[in-house]
């Protein structure tokens, strides 16, 4: 659990430095974002290595068949992440994609996995989208895009979505975790 949470407190701090400390990131320049992208990879390694190692502590059990709902859930969360590159019809309606994404790639794992390992990555990473979205808004207004490229974007959006969805899937069930079942218990 140690590296999981040491995992997730330089996910955060590496991505709250720019925010937190602007001028510190700007007296770094671009080797400041090799530095970030340094510090990110390691932390995913960490949670990854943290989740895997940590003992299964149930804290609670999933609603039998939620598992349907945690798919759809990532459906719409995967989309999200692609709602900035492919500049569609939501690229101008939304300010936060991605970090909505990731609010709710966290919580439709939350809903499927009740073990403290869990708990602790989803969760705080959930909280961690929250709190980005808090502090990117009170830094100032949204400069919203005044264009994307329509429909056409989003429908890109939804193939690469369905793509992914389904490589995603495929990497659980290697893992041993059939998503596509309803649930995991």
């Amino acid at each position: 659990m140690t590296l999981l949470i040491l995992g997730l407190a330089i996910w955060i701090a590496a991505h709250l430095f720019k925010r937190i400390a602007p001028g510190a990131r700007a007296a770094l320049g671009e080797k400041g974002k090799g530095l970030v992208a340094v510090a990110l990879l390691i932390s995913v390694v960490l949670m990854v290595i943290g989740y895997r190692g940590a003992e299964v502590s149930p804290v609670y059990t999933p609603i039998p068949g939620i598992g349907h709902l945690n798919n759809l859930l990532m459906l719409v969360s995967v989309f999200l992440f692609g709602v900035g590159g492919t500049k569609g019809v939501l690229y101008t309606k939304l300010r936060h994609p991605m970090l909505l994404g990731m609010l709710t790639w966290a919580v439709a794992h939350l809903l499927v996995n009740g073990d403290l390992a869990s708990i602790v990555l989803f969760g705080v990473l959930g909280l961690w989208a929250i709190v980005e979205m808090v502090v990117i808004n009170a830094a100032g207004p949204w400069a919203r895009p005044t264009e994307g490229k329509g429909l056409k974007g989003d429908l890109r959006n939804g193939v690469a979505t369905l793509v992914l969805v389904g490589i995603i899937g495929a990497i659980h069930i290697w893992l041993g975790h059939n998503p596509f079942l309803g649930t995991y218990g």
